[in-house]
């Protein structure tokens, strides 16, 4: 599969990264092991040995290979016929990076530290401290004297 050639790649530039944008670059790659660990827990395999063989195999060249269900192993995809529509493909690695960003946006949203230094400043309220009122209004009010401000 085409998918541990990209994981590889991710692998790879995560190492030339540092910080928050490496781990987030590492977690990704590792959801693309998601689905031959999928299929190989729900077909009563042990995942781990069929993941540690595809890992092993596409290391050492292979392109197509992936899980095997019928003989508990990894096979040739290609040779066996078994093919993947890349457009589905696709489709699904663009809504699912899509949804990833807008979760990472939210979250950075609620934490954005500059947002916290504005609010460790000095506290005025929402008119931005003396002098500030509506637009047109003058300074504010004036103050009354006596009956009928005089």
């Amino acid at each position: 599969l085409r998918d541990w050639k990209f994981l590889k790649y991710l692998r790879e530039h995560a190492h030339t990264i540092a910080g928050k944008s490496q781990m987030i670059i590492n977690a990704y790659a590792k959801a693309l092991e998601v689905i031959p660990r999928q299929l190989s827990e729900n077909a009563g395999f042990d995942s781990t040995d069929i993941l540690n063989k595809l890992r092993h195999k596409h290391a050492a060249g292979g392109k197509w290979f992936g899980v095997d269900i019928v003989n508990e192993d990894i096979c040739d995809t290609f040779e066996t016929f078994v093919w993947e529509p890349s457009l589905v493909k696709r489709n699904a690695l663009e809504a699912a990076t899509e949804a990833a960003i807008l979760i990472l946006s939210v979250d950075e949203t609620v934490k954005n530290p500059q947002s916290e230094q504005q609010q460790a400043g000095p506290a005025m309220g929402r008119g931005g401290g003396m002098g500030r009122g509506m637009p047109g209004m003058g300074r504010g009010m004036k103050v009354m004297r006596g009956r009928g401000g005089k």
